[in-house]
């Protein structure tokens, strides 16, 4: 663990130093004769052992194996136990819909590796949000591969501003733990860009979905009922309000985590149900 996260890790408790023990790979504090597990992916990265301003329990992660509840090796074979159910699920998809939904399945691995793992680790690099983005858009474009057979751009337009809002779940949600990411050298569009720059570009990212959604319906390629989805600009307008002004009290900025997350959902529960029921421009009548 690196030297620099041990100056601003303390017990939960006493608010006292931790040892770092090594060999028993735990934080160790003596007063309390307490010891809190460290052979985590804090290994890796540090970024949760670091983070304590997080807003539970939104930000800063489950905890699961930080807290003692699941082992390094649970995880992984927790991990593992629901992956493989879903491999012939996905096989038997593909045989249903086409060859394509591989590719689709595929493109989705490769984005979730390249989100953490070494050499890329997108998230490290400020480029989280675009790979969450294009992983939301994949599950879009897969549906309507399943149900059309065959690759279209509808479901790229149909599926971009809610895919961004969902990116925008992740960028807000960086907020509170950018000390504990800046730490561990986790160089997130929060830390890049410090607080009072993120949050700016927050709102620069909902505008752009909405813009987008707008776009789309103005120039035809999406039903007119879609704009109802846009009404969650409303809940989305009130996040960056709080945000706008508590972007560096990490303890203020839990209203506008749950607003954010709110708009997500709701737009795309609004925007579901007008492409399924409203009518396409150029549908027969």
């Amino acid at each position: 663990m690196d030297a620099r996260l041990l100056d601003i890790l303390v017990c939960p408790i006493c608010k006292g130093n931790l040892e770092h023990r090594k060999a028993e790979k735990e934080l160790v504090c003596k007063p309390c004769k307490l010891a809190f597990p460290s052979a985590t992916q804090n290994e890796v990265s540090g970024a949760d052992a670091a983070n304590v301003e997080r807003v539970f329990p939104f930000t800063g992660g489950s905890r699961f194996i930080q807290n003692g509840v699941l082992s390094e090796a649970e995880t992984a074979r927790l991990g593992w136990g629901l992956l493989l159910p879903v491999v012939p699920a996905g096989l038997w998809l593909a045989w249903q819909a086409g060859p394509g939904l591989i590719v689709i399945g595929l493109a989705g691995l490769l984005i979730g590796w390249a989100y953490s793992a070494p050499p890329l680790a997108l998230a490290s690099r400020g480029l989280g949000e675009a790979a969450v983005a294009a992983g939301w858009l994949l599950v879009v474009v897969g549906s309507d591969y399943v149900q059309r057979g065959a690759f279209a751009l509808a479901p790229l337009q149909a599926g971009l501003s809610y895919a961004l809002l969902v990116a925008a779940i992740l960028f807000i949600n960086e907020f509170p733990d950018r000390r504990g990411d800046a730490a561990a050298g986790k160089r997130t569009l929060v830390v890049r860009l410090g607080p009072d720059g993120a949050k700016w570009a927050w709102l620069g990212l909902v505008l752009a979905a909405y813009g987008w959604l707008v776009l789309m319906v103005g120039r035809g390629q999406l039903p007119r009922g879609a704009a109802a989805a846009a009404l969650t600009l409303i809940l989305s307008f009130r996040a960056a309000r709080s945000l706008l002004a508590h972007a560096a009290d990490p303890s203020a900025l839990a209203p506008a985590l749950r607003l954010a997350i709110a708009a997500a959902h709701l737009h795309g529960l609004v925007l579901a149900a007008t492409l399924a029921f409203g009518r396409w421009p150029g549908a027969l009548s």
